[in-house]
């Protein structure tokens, strides 16, 4: 309880930029903790965004490697779970906090991600709305953990119980984002384009998108079915289907707000001292003004 609290906590002071502070504070324990999702199904958690590990009749797929530094621990949590070969690491977009540790996988790893994913990495732009940057570790290793294959709108890996399916609904956190399912364990994650109940950043450099951003996560809710479980960028806790409805409904929302806004000539300044977490969504973090401010100045470029 008391570690699902503090991790709570950390997600209303923003995920990312928590991870790009964890990157400069190399010299700590690498600790990674492992959560049963399904007899072969497991989240690591620490280090950056949550690691999704699943394992199939003859390899197992990595969703998301963590900060720099990270994936030789995520390679040796691996080993005690299981002694399959990793056979695939799929990104679900991509910040460093969620594809650096790629550089440490074998060689013989398929590295798959949405096609503009990969242009993201190579471009490696800053995230919109951070002061802080994440070391360039694709640039520092040459060729190593690169996306080898790449998708447009859908991509399934594996077939019957090994089964994994790639969706790109649109932009929203960036232009990249991956919907990650595990048919037969009705799991699905979302990396951060739903990375917890929190105001998302929208990297603009990374092609994310305010406007769309809602209109992204409606079209997973209503094109993702059979889904029990949630894995999100960051949280603490699995979520439901439902828990991505609502956060539609708040990204919307937030839109409408920052429309009106506009139109009453408000300045980016004036919202974020004065725009409010709506009562009506329970257990969602208090935003930074900071973080409003960037979003809100996201949007007004869009709405131009």
């Amino acid at each position: 309880m008391r570690r699902g609290i503090v991790l709570g906590v950390l997600l209303t002071f923003g995920a990312l930029s928590l991870a790009v502070a964890a990157y400069q504070q190399q010299a700590a324990p690498k600790v990674v903790e492992v959560d049963k999702v399904k007899d072969n199904l497991f989240i690591l958690r620490g280090g950056g965004g949550n690691t999704a590990v699943f394992v199939g009749s003859s390899g197992v797929v990595v969703v998301d490697t963590k900060l720099a530094g990270w994936g030789q621990p995520i390679l040796s949590k691996i080993k005690e779970l299981t002694p399959k070969p990793i056979t695939t690491v799929i990104n679900t977009h991509s910040h460093g906090d969620h594809t650096s540790g790629n550089v440490e996988f074998p060689a013989t790893v398929d590295f798959v991600a949405h096609e503009n994913t990969k242009k993201n990495v190579e471009a490696w732009p800053a995230v919109y709305g951070l002061t802080n940057a994440f070391p360039d570790v694709f640039k520092e290793n040459p060729g190593k953990g690169m996306m080898k294959r790449t998708f447009k709108d859908k991509m399934t890996l594996g077939s019957g119980s090994d089964r994994v399916d790639l969706f790109h609904f649109g932009r929203g956190h960036t232009s990249g984002d991956a919907f990650v399912v595990f048919p037969s364990l009705r799991v699905l994650h979302t990396g951060d384009i739903f990375a917890g109940k929190n105001l998302p950043i929208v990297d603009a450099n990374a092609g994310g998108s305010g406007i769309e951003y809602p209109e992204t996560l409606t079209k997973a809710f209503n094109t993702l079915k059979d889904i029990d479980i949630v894995i999100t960028g960051h949280a603490a806790t699995t979520m439901t289907m439902n828990d991505v409805k609502v956060y539609a409904d708040f990204n919307r929302d937030f839109l409408n707000a920052v429309r009106e806004a506009k139109k009453a000539g408000r300045s980016a300044d004036d919202v974020a001292g004065s725009w409010k977490m709506p009562e009506k969504y329970t257990g969602y973090g208090a935003a930074q003004p900071a973080r409003v401010k960037a979003n809100v100045e996201a949007i007004f470029g869009e709405l131009k």
